[in-house]
């Protein structure tokens, strides 16, 4: 139970204590400030408390959105703050400095106006909410009280509430043919005590009886399929919209959401590649390359995102495409047609569903393939142009971010530090150095008759001192951000070959199951970094080897043991690496000490 206290001048008739009640508050009053302070002291430091004002008029929503959101330390509307256990000491020293006697009225005449200025001035992360068309004043007269009062009754809260528990920005399939239902959907859930927790638990669940309906390889399947994946991206929608309608967010909520898209659409994948080998076809190939290609792209929105969005000393970008995409964005069509062209989750999973219903896996999987290729060209190249015109300076905390989302191991270390102090920060040299480790190996593994000799070692050895030389320096130059994606994709397309290469039944599947569990690694670094607790520990990414070590590992076992050998060790080693991620993870996400990240969605 949190406590609201109600500090000034009472109001006869007014519905506030009820309201508050209803929000889950224990109401206390308190004619003064040094009353208030008498309060605030008594109630236990580990709960969250209110301050609001007797004469506040507003709507229900606007309450809710200042005084139950877990995301802020502290929120504030006018007539109504609150304070976080970690802002509980703030609020007491700004009530603690309300002087009293002569003269001090005109601070204690809204007090919760005084303390949310004092709040504001410590830094305390205080949140202002914006309210838009909801109302929250204080009426100080009862004319003001009856205009209020009327503005309130003009709104409707519960339109307003349903209306902006969707995402302000989606694609198109989602806008429009997802939202507009799965709102209500989420407000359904609300009203029968549902958490966002347990629809995303549902849509999980969902997505893989889809993937085990797909795996039958009968057409009956294949269109079961196709309608249960939607409708667990119907539940994938409402679990965020009921987030944001009942304000139920959560640090498990933060790592169920930030996780089980991805597992979702992967196990997809893998259900569709079973399907198609009952019916003799192996698109096992198909299925790892379309998981290569769109965690790629994942990486590539991530690291330029954190390239950039907290760069200093900008100017205007004054590229042609900059110049070109602002033209676009003045033209309401474009918008969409921009934002569908990057195939994001709602149009992919619908393309993916129709076409598992109606064709074949192979041909889902060419369509996926060739869309997604598109997609990351076309959103790869403006990035590039936009970085190479963008004159900015890129923070300590970006390069770190880039280091981090690297995923360098004890090798690529040992060669960084050996190489420290060469080449100058903010050259071309990083992402060259990271695109040849990547090109070197890749051209290798491709070209070869035979790959899986002690050479490819070699070559592979080769490839890490050029991923240690790309990581010698701070990454703030204009193209770093390329330098992570770069190395995903000499990781995990040189697993993907010599497992082909290796011909023989296990070996794909199993090169699947090891990049899915790295991939969950590179997932889990990327929210924990937006999080702000920095990446996952150095320990745990020196037992995953890092990059550069478990391509050497995956060449060493493909030169050293025959292919059935070779697929029974990179069974082993995607099922200790998944125990060993998938444990340290769960233990950071559920830990008292994560924060309630919730991710809004990139359009990919």
């Amino acid at each position: 139970m949190s406590t609201a206290i109600l500090t000034g001048p009472p109001v006869a008739g007014s519905p506030l204590e009820a309201d508050l009640r209803t929000l889950g508050f224990d109401v206390r009053t308190a004619d003064d400030a040094a009353s208030a302070a008498e309060l605030l002291a008594a109630v236990p430091v580990q709960e969250r408390v209110a301050i609001v004002d007797p004469r506040f008029v507003g709507h229900l929503h606007a309450l809710r959105l200042a005084l139950t959101d877990p995301r802020f330390p502290a929120a504030a509307v006018p007539g109504a703050l609150t304070a976080q256990p970690e802002a509980r000491a703030a609020l007491t020293r700004a009530v603690g400095r309300i002087p009293v006697g002569a003269g001090t009225a005109h601070l204690t005449d809204v007090l919760t106006d005084t303390l949310t200025e004092s709040l504001d001035r410590e830094e305390t992360g205080l949140h202002r909410v914006e309210l838009g068309s909801l109302i929250a004043t204080v009426a100080l007269t009862p004319a003001q009280r009856e205009d209020a009062r009327e503005a309130v009754a003009a709104v409707d809260d519960e339109a307003v509430r349903l209306r902006t528990a969707v995402k302000s920005r989606d694609g198109f399939f989602t806008t429009y043919c997802i939202s507009p239902y799965s709102r209500y959907l989420a407000r359904w859930c609300a009203r029968r005590g549902l958490t966002p927790n347990q629809v995303t638990t549902a849509s999980l669940l969902t997505a893989l009886i889809a993937a085990g309906c797909a795996a039958t390889g009968t057409r009956g399947g294949f269109v079961a399929a196709g309608f249960l994946l939607l409708f667990s991206f119907v539940l994938d929608c409402t679990d965020g919209q009921l987030a944001r309608y009942s304000l139920q967010y959560s640090t498990m909520g933060a790592w169920l959401d930030a996780t089980f898209d991805r597992a979702k659409e992967y196990a997809y994948y893998a259900g569709l590649a079973l399907g198609a080998a009952r019916g003799g076809d192996d698109v096992w190939a198909l299925a790892l390359g379309a998981m290569v290609l769109m965690t790629c792209r994942h990486v590539v929105d991530f690291s330029f995102n954190e390239a950039n969005h907290d760069a200093s000393g900008a100017t205007a970008n004054t590229s042609p495409t900059a110049a070109l995409s602002g033209k676009l964005d003045s033209v309401g069509w474009t918008v969409w047609a921009r934002r569908m062209i990057v195939l994001p989750i709602g149009e992919r999973w619908a393309m993916i569903a129709v076409l598992t219903a109606l064709t074949t896996p192979r041909i889902v999987f060419y369509a996926l393939l060739i869309g997604c290729a598109l997609a990351a060209c076309y959103t790869t190249a403006g990035r590039v142009l936009r970085s190479l015109t963008r004159r900015a300076r890129r923070t300590d905390r970006a390069a770190q971010a880039l280091a981090d989302l690297a995923d360098s191991g004890p090798l690529a270390e040992l060669i960084a530090g050996r190489a420290h102090g060469r080449g100058r920060t903010g050259s071309f040299l990083a992402p060259v150095m990271a695109f040849l480790s990547a090109a070197v190996l890749l051209v290798w593994v491709i070209f070869q008759d035979d790959p899986a000799s002690w050479l490819t070692v070699g070559v592979a050895a080769c490839s890490a001192l050029l991923a240690g030389a790309a990581v010698s320096r701070p990454l703030k130059g204009a193209l770093d951000w390329l330098v992570p994606p770069f190395f995903r994709a000499g990781e995990y397309v040189a697993i993907l070959v010599l497992a082909a290469r290796a011909d023989v039944p296990g070996a794909l599947p199993a090169a699947y199951g090891l990049v899915a569990a790295v991939a969950y690694h590179h997932y889990d670094t990327v929210y924990r970094i937006r999080g702000g607790t920095g990446a996952p520990p150095r320990w745990l990414v020196r037992a995953t080897g890092g990059h550069e070590g478990r391509v050497l590992v995956v060449t060493v076992l493909a030169a050293a043991l025959s292919p059935e050998g070779f697929t029974i060790a990179l069974t082993a080693l995607a099922v200790a690496l998944a125990l060993l991620v998938l444990i340290e993870s769960i233990r950071f996400w559920v830990s008292s000490q994560a924060p309630a990240v919730h991710d809004e969605g990139e359009p990919a």
